[in-house]
């Protein structure tokens, strides 16, 4: 689906397998953030060809953190096409992983600040509480905001997986919420689109999540 333009969102919709929502950035460089499991990657392959675009075409993979629904596929683009997230989520990954030989390490990692991939430019922002080192990003020029498993609609990530932590995400939500953001685009479930819809959802989450964390 169009989210805006230069911006497309491959919508995970399946009551039966989990896989993560994948999206889409055009320019002089194309983005991918969080592509997902390998194994059900046909459903983002699907959705660039309705665009005119092939795996093989993406140039930057972006992975929000380190959770299999979210990296197992980054690797798997071949050599031409490069992949990135936090070195603290890398390092959290490699303490569980069975096999770190056949696990590609990523081509850079993604620092807190200013993050440039040809035309379009990004704001990188650590935010841990689902995973240790989960990175969310905010694309000013757009005002749209990519939460990974952060933020929801109405919803927020669990903190009982292995290095989560109820503080650390109320922290980190509450530095997003300080965003001018008019689309947010999160791991799973609907976009959230509109800067008076952007806030409320933000409301809702300090209002009732908060509580729980």
């Amino acid at each position: 689906m169009k989210i805006i333009d230069g911006l497309h969102g491959f919508i995970w919709q399946s009551a039966s397998e989990n896989n993560c929502n994948s999206f889409f950035i055009e320019g002089s460089k194309k983005i991918l953030i969080d592509p997902g499991h390998r194994h059900l990657f046909q459903h983002v392959r699907r959705g660039l060809e309705q665009i005119g675009c092939t795996p093989e075409q993406i140039d930057v993979v972006l992975v929000t953190h380190g959770h299999p629904d979210h990296l197992e596929m980054a690797g798997s683009f071949g050599l031409s096409t490069l992949w990135a997230m936090s070195r603290v989520d890398y390092e959290f990954v490699m303490k569980y992983i069975g096999s770190p030989a056949e696990f590609l390490k990523p081509a850079f990692f993604i620092h807190e600040g200013e993050l440039a991939i040809g035309d379009k430019t990004f704001q990188a922002i650590l935010t841990p509480g689902h995973s240790p080192g989960s990175i969310s990003l905010y694309w000013p020029e757009k005002k749209t905001l990519f939460t990974g498993d952060v933020v929801f609609s109405q919803s927020i990530g669990r903190t009982d997986l292995p290095g989560g932590s109820g503080k650390q995400l109320k922290e980190s939500i509450t530095r997003l919420a300080e965003l001018d953001v008019e689309v947010l685009c999160p791991g799973h479930g609907d976009v959230v689109a509109g800067r008076e819809n952007v806030k409320k959802n933000f409301k809702t989450i300090k209002d009732f999540w908060f509580n729980y964390l």
